[in-house]
């Protein structure tokens, strides 16, 4: 099986003949923790750890999940403040996307599950984790901490679909995969700025080129479950903390604030609704900064 092109390690990165190199930063914060994979199909899961050696003992470790069509650049801007804080953080590119193989089966967030939860098990033991899913790391989370609720010590779900309330606003994603090289450039930031960010000045060059670098390792198109109720149903047999947080210009969530809300009391962990201010879907991103002093206070 050939495996996936690896965009983000620092030797691909550093003699790729297909693609330019990682953005600096990128390489920057690759430098500063370790990658280690794990079984993963008939390839493997790649994991990015940083933190180590340097964690309070008495904090669990971070995993967070990043979001579709994505990769661990999802958290560019946050592991290395939160590892600075005291944690262990710990970042895979899930299955079928980033430099991970796909799973051993399926092709959606419920064939997600089991090759994690086995990549935690060499990576961190038995020990408990806080959980953070970013978009369809949100589903993928929440279906976690039901199939593994040993795993989960507090699950925080940021901008995560599978609530069964579509969005109300139309958001008009481009195809680009037929475009001319070019071309492709003006789709992702089309697409980032109908799906992801809500400033004009936060689609910098950075943003566009990790849009491009992330969606070209998407292997996984046919994902159907974020359009259903999958997460609201597995989050009823969720029984450690869930908390949930939205950028306040997330066009997935904006306008029905409240009945998203009502729909996550009905769940038996569920405790804060945290909206981020001025910032978009991808919040953690266009709003680092609001995005840690509104994660830090869930994470006890």
């Amino acid at each position: 099986m050939t495996p996936p092109l690896s965009l983000h390690s620092r030797q691909a990165a550093a003699s790729s003949d297909k693609q330019p190199p990682a953005p600096a930063e990128v390489l920057h914060v690759l430098a500063r923790g370790r990658r280690a994979v794990t079984p993963c199909g008939e390839g493997e899961l790649v994991w990015h750890l940083w933190g180590e050696g340097h964690a309070r003992p008495e904090a669990p470790p971070l995993v967070l999940l990043h979001g579709g069509s994505g990769s661990w650049t999802h958290w560019l801007r946050n592991v290395l403040p939160l590892a600075a804080a005291g944690r262990l953080v710990v970042v895979p590119d899930l299955p079928g996307f980033g430099d991970s193989a796909m799973p051993p089966s399926g092709g959606d967030a419920d064939a997600l599950p089991a090759p994690l939860e086995q990549g935690l098990q060499e990576l961190v033991g038995d020990s408990p984790c806080d959980l953070v899913g970013f978009s369809f790391g949100g589903l993928t989370a929440g279906l976690l901490a039901q199939a593994q609720p040993q795993r989960a010590q507090r699950l925080v779900l940021v901008g995560a679909p599978g609530l069964g309330l579509p969005a109300l606003q139309k958001i008009e994603i481009k195809g680009w995969r037929h475009l001319p090289q070019p071309s492709q450039q003006a789709v992702h930031e089309h697409n980032l700025r109908q799906l992801m960010l809500h400033h004009e000045a936060s689609i910098t060059p950075l943003a566009s080129r990790l849009q491009a670098l992330n969606s070209q390792r998407d292997r996984m198109p046919n994902r159907r479950l974020a359009r259903t109720e999958a997460l609201i149903q597995a989050l009823q047999g969720v029984h450690c903390p869930v908390h949930a947080m939205f950028g306040e210009y997330d066009r997935f969530s904006q306008g029905q604030e409240a009945a998203l809300e009502a729909v996550l009391r009905r769940c038996p962990g569920f405790g804060q609704f945290v909206s981020v201010p001025d910032a978009g879907h991808w919040v953690q991103f266009e709003r680092p900064e609001a995005f840690y002093r509104a994660l830090w206070p869930l994470l006890g």
